[in-house]
């Protein structure tokens, strides 16, 4: 009886009123503490997993650096046998085929004639025309104007040009380090620059236009470098003059 009274009191119907509030909210705690447990529990979990995982992972990058360490020597060696085939592969050298067929044809004197000037080798002598001693870089040689001339061997004009001293001259690439200097040829020449020629061929005449040769009579001025350095070209074409 005690007890329906004081339940029907106001004191009563206010705990009944807070009993079920402080009912809700120990519910409430109760689930935000499993939560908790349960949220630290994974945690626990997932930290636990990364560590066991994380050796094996670093393991396999050190073995993937010391396979591609020891691999790249024969990557490197691989790549340089694959450069030397190809290059293997590639057609030779026009120049060197060049050369070899520049052996195979007869070395001949642009013109037929006498030396009336020879080579001085370095050695000082007076020049006719200009009353003064110097070098003769080449041969001159004794011909008619008018007189064709031939190149000396096959090779590659590399220049045609008018000089103020040397006149009409004409510079041919003969190979092997060989350069003929064809000077004091007539204005009208029979070649162009990058022309081929053969032994023989006709590249222009004898003129009188090198002032600096004006007081010999008609000739051609002959000179042969090999290799950048001046050569007597008598001995080359006719080494039995030797």
């Amino acid at each position: 009886m005690r007890f329906i009274r004081f339940k029907n009191s106001k004191i009563g119907r206010y705990m009944g009123k807070k009993g079920i509030y402080i009912t809700v909210g120990a519910c409430i705690l109760a689930l935000a503490g499993a939560g908790v447990a349960a949220y630290n529990k994974t945690m626990d979990t997932i930290s636990d997993t990364l560590s066991l995982a994380e050796p094996s992972s670093m393991s396999q990058s050190a073995d993937n650096k010391l396979d591609n360490i020891i691999k790249s020597p024969d990557s490197s060696q691989s790549s340089a046998e694959q450069a030397d085939k190809k290059k293997d592969s590639q057609p030779k050298d026009s120049s060197s085929k060049s050369d070899l067929d520049i052996k195979t044809q007869p070395s001949i004197m642009p013109v037929d004639g006498e030396v009336i000037q020879p080579f001085s080798n370095g050695e000082l002598v007076k020049s006719k025309t200009l009353g003064v001693w110097k070098t003769h870089d080449g041969v001159d040689i004794k011909a008619d104007a008018g007189t064709a001339v031939k190149a000396m061997n096959k090779g590659v004009v590399k220049k045609v040009y008018n000089d103020a001293l040397w006149g009409s001259c004409v510079t041919i690439d003969h190979g092997n380090g060989i350069i003929g200097h064809y000077r004091g040829m007539a204005a009208t020449v029979s070649v162009s620059e990058g022309d081929n020629v053969n032994s023989g061929d006709v590249i222009g005449s004898v003129g009188e236009t090198a002032q600096i040769e004006s007081a010999l009579p008609a000739h051609l001025h002959f000179a042969l470098e090999r290799n950048g350095s001046w050569i007597d070209p008598v001995d080359f074409i006719d080494p039995s003059t030797k």
